[in-house]
């Protein structure tokens, strides 16, 4: 679950860095350059909790490397989902919200079944 937690939040601040410019009063007639500084000292908080997001995720076994990648790209999309909505003031059409269920169908595959166990390399 923790794991989980620091991912969300890790996209929260991704989200904000990659689209938050696009409604930030404060950066209206900025130069790109500003609006690239901002947005990465906003995505420098999102690594500071993906990094050990993934590392307590995988190096505990929770998790292996592609079912953290996959959950991480569906919260990315729930994020942004609320994110369209509440910011960009998007609606959630039809075709984004199959897109969702099957993604999250995606996450449920990778997740559902072990892995199986390579044989001992001795």
């Amino acid at each position: 679950m923790k794991t989980i937690l620091l991912l969300t939040a890790s996209n929260i601040f991704m989200t904000l860095a990659w689209y938050g410019h696009l409604k930030f009063k404060f950066l209206e007639g900025k130069s790109l350059f500003i609006v690239i500084l901002v947005s990465w000292g906003i995505a420098f908080f999102e690594y500071c909790l993906m990094v050990p997001a993934n590392r307590g995720g995988y190096l505990s076994g929770e998790f292996t490397g592609y079912q953290l990648k996959i959950i991480q790209e569906c919260i990315t999309l729930a994020v942004f989902v609320v994110f369209a909505w509440v910011v960009l003031k998007e609606k959630l059409a039809w075709n984004y919200a199959v897109s969702f269920a099957l993604i999250m169908l995606a996450v449920w595959f990778a997740t559902a079944f072990k892995p199986a166990v390579p044989p001992p390399t001795h």
